[in-house]
C-alpha cells in the first residue's frame, strides 16, 4: 500500500480573482480567500484546488518558468456527474455562465458522455459520465 494520497491540484495563475469567481460561480467551489492573500484555497466536497500566482511560484523556487498561452493542453481537471443528461445540462450551464466551449457533449465509443470547457486561464475542464 502506498504512503501517498492524492491531495490537490494547484493552478498557476495570472488573475486569482477571475479564477475564484469562475470556479465558485460555475462549479460551486467555496473559499475563505480575502482577496488580498497571494494564494487561494478552494473546496468542493473533498476536492481542493489551489490558485497560486505565477510570479509567486517563480519567486519561491527562484526559477523562471514558461507557460502555455491560450488553451492549456498540458493537463485537465475532470468532474464526474451522475448521468449523460447531467453532462449536457452542466455543459450548457457552464458555457452560459462564461466558460469557453472546447468540445460539445459527445458520447464516445467507450461509453462515456463527455465535454470540455476552459477556465479563464485556458485550463481544460472535462465534465463526464458513464451512466445513461
Amino acid at each position: 500500500m502506498s504512503r501517498f494520497r492524492f491531495n490537490t491540484i494547484a493552478l498557476f495563475t495570472t488573475d486569482n480573482q477571475k479564477m475564484v469567481d469562475f470556479y465558485c460561480d460555475i462549479f460551486g467551489f467555496q473559499t475563505n480567500w480575502n482577496g488580498l492573500d497571494f494564494d487561494v484555497e478552494m473546496h468542493l466536497g473533498d476536492m481542493r484546488i489551489l490558485l497560486f500566482p505565477r510570479e509567486s511560484i517563480e519567486k519561491m523556487t527562484q526559477q523562471t518558468f514558461t507557460y502555455p498561452s491560450g488553451i492549456n493542453g498540458t493537463m485537465e481537471i475532470s468532474f464526474d456527474v451522475p448521468t449523460f443528461a447531467d453532462v449536457d445540462k452542466e455543459y450548457d450551464r457552464a458555457v452560459g455562465m462564461g466558460a469557453k466551449s472546447i468540445m460539445k457533449p459527445t458520447t464516445e465509443p467507450w461509453g462515456q458522455r463527455t465535454c470540455y470547457v476552459a477556465d479563464p486561464e485556458g485550463n481544460l475542464i472535462e465534465i463526464s459520465s458513464f451512466n445513461k
